[in-house]
């Protein structure tokens, strides 16, 4: 008897949920909406509060410190849906996940390191004794020194380097320097990052977006049968 009443209280539940006023259905939709993007909202503030806890990581320099904010940073895009909207050279495109970022410090420091070093490799090898132009890396930092003074470059950053580079290459003898120079120079794709997220994961805010999707779907299937019905009554009494 016990399992009988039960059935039927089921039943009438569901019968009572079938039958709720489509109305009353697209207001639950729009609640759902709003609270999809609320949660997509919270999701993109904790996303973007990690990025730029990576970005102050490598402004200190702090390679143990950026690797931990870049997993914790990557560890949450992966299990949430981030919504996000990019802007490149005047237009809007919508992506998921982080955007690109750039680890800028972190190149200005291995940069630096890879020209000190190549600087004197060279030199020990008495490359610069034996150039007529006298010692050319000293010619060049100076000129590109005052160029950054001038502009308010910070030091090694990348159009120092350009600069760098660019200015050696001016002396014919120091052509191979050149070339091996830009070869020690690490690759700026190294120090890129663009984490995608998922477009769906069933976190809080992708729960919230599959039963508003769902009941969506109710609502436009109600709604087109309400439609068939008019139609097929309006022909039968006609």
């Amino acid at each position: 008897m016990g399992g009988v009443s039960k059935k039927k209280k089921s039943k009438k539940a569901l019968s009572k949920i079938f039958h709720i006023s489509t109305w009353k259905l697209i207001l639950v939709l729009i609640l759902l909406i709003f609270l999809g993007a609320t949660f997509l909202r919270f999701d993109h503030i904790k996303m973007s509060e990690l990025r730029e806890a990576v970005l102050a990581a490598d402004e200190k320099e702090d390679n143990e410190k950026i690797l931990a904010s870049l997993n914790e940073l990557r560890n949450f895009t992966l299990k949430h849906i981030i919504f996000n909207i990019l802007e490149e050279n005047g237009r809007r495109s919508v992506i998921f996940g982080t955007g690109p970022f750039y680890l800028e410090n972190l190149y200005i420091h291995d940069a630096k390191e890879a020209i000190a070093k190549q600087q004197a490799e060279i030199e020990e090898k008495g490359i610069t004794d034996q150039n007529p132009n006298g010692n050319i890396f000293a010619k060049v930092a100076k000129i590109c020194d005052d160029r950054a003074r001038t502009y308010g470059w910070p030091y090694y950053d990348r159009r120092y380097l350009d600069c760098y580079t660019n200015e050696l290459a001016k002396y014919p003898s120091s052509a191979s320097l050149t070339t091996e120079l830009e070869a020690v120079l690490p690759n700026t794709e190294n120090y890129r990052y663009d984490i995608a997220s998922p477009i769906w994961y069933p976190c809080l805010s992708g729960a919230v977006i599959l039963i508003a999707a769902i009941l969506a779907f109710w609502i436009v299937c109600r709604i087109i049968f309400w439609v068939i019905s008019t139609i097929a009554l309006f022909i039968l009494n006609h």
